[in-house]
């Protein structure tokens, strides 16, 4: 085993690579006689080389409200995640199921409301979600799909099992270093990943577009597909111009499209072209001031009524963020029962409702115990770790849920698996996550890898990169060895 290693302590969580110390799981044996002969003076330069490619490259993201700046470059950690074959065959076919009952919930919950009817979850808690657009109920939408690309958040618990901790439904964010990862890795460690069987992550791009283009209008058989935009102020603009690059395709913001005919145009040097369909990564508030906020200067005024014509089509559509909120997240095994007949196969964490008057009662009784969390917030805002806050947050916090008791869930503090880091010249343990990316075409596509999020602060298990997290590259094997 690498001397790297010699004094690395897997501690009593779940390891990714030690089921012991000094004792490596099968799958990262290839890599680790690969990196044996690196002393740690090699291995820091390596991960100083990547650091500045990154820097020189603008593998950015933005942290609003930051005194210290909000340009960031991503934190990026040399030493890979592995995933052996036939994991990751119960982590597709779980991620498949999944974004299958969601997709026939949203249909559903948008037209005949099956599922509300037969009581089969709260109709309450659905449609008091503050992404849900009834007036979109009875539009349809291009092959009734409504998430095309989804990013779902996936943990391990101290025994290794993996768990969904929430879906990202409506703009999901970070396939761009997913992407910057490999190719990282690939200059850090030039022939490694082809003498491993690692499975390859660079046709994202083109299978995005596939699946953006699946969804022209009928009779459309090579569309004009765009990135929309806010702007350079929005904190993933890096990943905007990434993957529309990583296309072939036009980036675009509110003000280089106007409406002709109830059709969407592109300004162009060469005059007007009709565009066909749009990645947005704008949400629904912004997206057309005719119809959400008026204030809006970042969408199209006019875009929603013809894309409610079939003129456009939008990805992800209108209304998918009923989805993405906490409390629905908790519904999920319930769709899967309901919609497909099955027991889903990635179960969620165990969730308690601030709806729910009991489930409520629960969480304030212990929240120095639970992770408390706003239903609609992201990147780690709007939450309370619970046994590490002091008296005062958890009784400020107690008081947001009793004036707001539907806007909060609570979840039990996970032990989250930990992978080895690079810290100054030795490895040392943090808490991850993974979040895949699936796309939803002509069929569902997950890709064999994603984003492995590290909470860099010792101790922490906030992963998120605004709270001062990182990535990691994911390899996923063609076999187990």
């Amino acid at each position: 085993m690498s001397s790297l290693f010699n004094d690395y302590q897997p501690g009593k969580f779940f390891d990714e690579v030690f089921s012991a110390p000094g004792a490596a799981r099968a799958h990262y044996e290839g890599l680790l006689s690969s990196v044996g002969n690196l002393t740690p003076g090699d291995y820091s330069t390596l991960q100083k080389a990547v650091d500045a490619a990154f820097l020189r490259m603008g593998v950015t993201f933005t942290v609003y409200g930051d005194d210290q700046g909000t340009e960031r470059i991503f934190p990026f950690d040399l030493m890979p995640r592995i995933i052996p074959q036939r994991e990751w065959e119960r982590v597709e076919a779980g991620l498949t199921q999944r974004i299958t009952a969601l997709n026939l919930f949203l249909n559903d919950i948008y037209h005949g409301q099956k599922i509300l009817n037969d009581k089969a979850v709260p109709e309450e808690l659905v449609l008091s979600a503050s992404h849900y657009r009834p007036e979109f109920k009875g539009v349809k939408v291009p092959h009734g799909i409504y998430i095309h690309i989804c990013g779902t958040d996936l943990v391990r618990d101290d025994k290794g099992e993996y768990f969904v901790l929430e879906d990202n439904g409506r703009c999901p964010s970070g396939a761009s270093y997913m992407l910057e990862n490999r190719h990282a890795m690939k200059r850090a460690f030039p022939g490694l990943l082809q003498s491993l069987p690692v499975r390859p992550v660079d046709a994202y791009g083109t299978m995005l577009r596939e699946t953006l283009a699946h969804l022209a209008p009928k009779g459309v058989l090579e569309p004009t597909i765009v990135v929309l935009t806010p702007g350079i102020y929005n904190s993933a603009y890096f990943e905007h111009c990434y993957l529309a690059k990583q296309m072939g395709v036009p980036i675009v913001e509110g003000r280089d499209l106007i409406m002709r005919n109830d059709r969407v145009f592109m300004r162009t040097t060469k005059g007007l072209e009709q565009v066909h369909v749009i990645y947005r990564r704008i949400d629904d508030d912004f997206l057309d001031p005719l119809v959400f906020r008026k204030d809006s200067l970042l969408g199209v005024p006019g875009i929603i009524n013809s894309y409610r014509k079939g003129h456009v089509a939008l990805a992800n559509s209108i209304g998918t963020g009923v989805a993405d909120d906490k409390a629905v997240y908790a519904l999920v095994p319930k769709m899967i029962e309901y919609y497909l007949d099955q027991e889903p196969i990635l179960p969620n964490v165990q969730t308690f409702l601030g709806i729910k008057k009991k489930e409520c009662a629960y969480i304030l009784e212990n929240l120095d115990k639970l992770v408390v969390k706003a239903v609609n917030e992201s990147g780690g805002y709007g939450m309370l770790m619970g046994p590490s806050a002091s008296k005062k947050e958890r009784a400020d916090f107690a008081e947001r849920i009793k004036a707001n008791p539907r806007n909060y869930i609570a979840q039990p503090v996970l032990q989250l698996s930990r992978h080895p880091v690079f810290v100054d010249d030795h490895f040392e343990g943090r808490h991850i996550d993974l979040r895949p990316y699936v796309l939803y075409g002509d069929r569902v596509r997950v890709v064999p890898g994603g984003l492995t999020r590290v909470a860099l602060k010792k101790g922490s298990l906030v992963v998120n990169s605004s709270q001062g997290g990182g990535s990691k590259d994911t390899w996923v094997l063609w076999n187990d060895e």
